[in-house]
C-alpha cells in the first residue's frame, strides 16, 4: 500500500482488498491525508486476529515512528503481531525494498515537507525455454532452470546446442512510479524514465500557476511535462484541488502535451 489517508480501511472494504494481505505500507511524507488511517489500520488488523507471523513493514521517515509508536503503545497494547518501522532518508534516491521479484526505490520530491516518491519494478524474469527443444534433446529436468537463465545445453557427443535455439525472450518488466504532493522536478526524470505508468501530483490547472508554485504543487502542464521528458508510456494525474468541480480541463490540459493521460477516480483499477 502507498499512503494510508482517513478513510483508507473504507476504500480497502468497497474495492474488496483483503486486510490479511497487507503486508508493506509505503508513507510518502507526513502530511494528514497521507497518514492519518495509520493507527485505525493498524488497531483493525489485531481485532482481525493478524497473528505472530505477520509483521506489518511501514517505509516512512524516522519521524514516522516517533509520532506513532506512543499510539501503539497505547491503543494495541494486546495485538499479537509486530509493527515494523523501516526509516529512509528524504533527499537520497535509494532501494528501500527487495524480494525475489521486485525492488522499491525512492524518488526525492520537492514539496513544503520532505517528501518522497516511489519506484515499483519487477526484476527481470528467466527466459522462456522451447518445449520443442526440451522433447528434441532430451533435456534433463535439472538442466532446465540454467537454460532459462542463459545457460547453454551440451550433448552427450559434446556438442553445444546455444541457448537461443533453446529459449524465447523473457517478458519485459514492468514498473509503476507514483509522485504525489511535489511541485515538477526534472531531477527525477532518470529514474522514472520509460516507466510504464507515472502517478504524477497535478493539483492545478494551468491558470493556477502562482498557487501551485507557492504550495509546493504541480498543475497539469507541469505533470504532462515530466511525463513527456521521461518518455513514460502512460501517465495518471491525480491529487486533484477541491475547487474544481470538474476535471476535464486538467485532462484536456495535459493531453495536449502527452496524449497518454488518464485522471486518476475513485476505484480506478489499471493493468500494468
Amino acid at each position: 500500500m502507498i499512503d494510508c489517508g482517513e478513510g483508507t480501511q473504507l476504500q480497502m472494504r468497497y474495492s474488496r482488498q483483503g486486510f490479511a494481505r497487507l503486508g508493506h505500507i509505503f508513507i510518502s511524507h507526513l502530511h494528514g491525508d497521507h497518514c492519518f488511517g495509520l493507527i485505525g489500520l493498524i488497531s483493525t488488523l489485531g481485532m482481525l486476529g493478524r497473528g505472530h507471523a505477520a509483521t506489518l513493514h511501514i517505509h516512512a521517515f524516522p519521524e514516522l515512528e516517533t509520532l506513532l509508536r506512543p499510539q501503539i503503545d497505547f491503543f494495541c497494547k494486546d495485538m499479537e503481531y509486530e509493527v515494523e518501522f523501516h526509516p529512509f532518508a528524504p533527499d537520497t534516491s535509494e532501494v528501500i525494498y527487495e524480494d525475489r521479484s521486485l525492488t522499491v526505490t525512492t524518488i526525492p520530491l520537492c514539496h513544503r515537507v520532505p517528501s518522497s516518491g516511489f519506484l515499483f519494478r519487477e526484476k527481470p524474469s528467466a527466459r522462456h525455454i522451447r518445449r520443442e527443444m526440451i522433447d528434441f534433446y532430451h533435456i534433463p529436468v535439472s538442466q532446465i532452470n540454467c537454460i532459462k537463465n542463459g545457460a547453454d545445453f551440451e550433448l552427450s557427443d559434446g556438442s553445444i546446442v546455444p541457448n537461443d535455439w533453446l529459449t524465447t525472450d523473457p517478458s519485459p518488466s514492468r514498473s509503476y512510479a507514483y509522485c504525489c504532493d511535489t511541485a515538477p522536478r526534472t531531477e527525477i526524470i532518470p529514474l522514472i524514465e520509460g516507466v510504464d505508468v507515472l502517478y504524477h501530483d497535478a493539483t492545478f490547472q494551468a491558470d493556477d500557476l502562482v498557487r501551485a508554485k507557492k504550495t509546493f504543487h504541480s498543475t497539469s502542464v507541469g505533470a504532462a511535462t515530466i511525463a513527456a521528458q521521461a518518455g513514460v508510456k502512460r501517465l495518471i494525474l491525480g491529487h486533484f484541488s477541491a475547487r474544481y468541480d470538474d476535471e476535464k480541463k486538467l485532462l484536456e490540459e495535459a493531453r495536449s502535451i502527452f496524449p497518454a493521460t488518464e485522471l486518476a477516480t475513485e476505484g480506478l483499477s489499471i493493468q500494468i
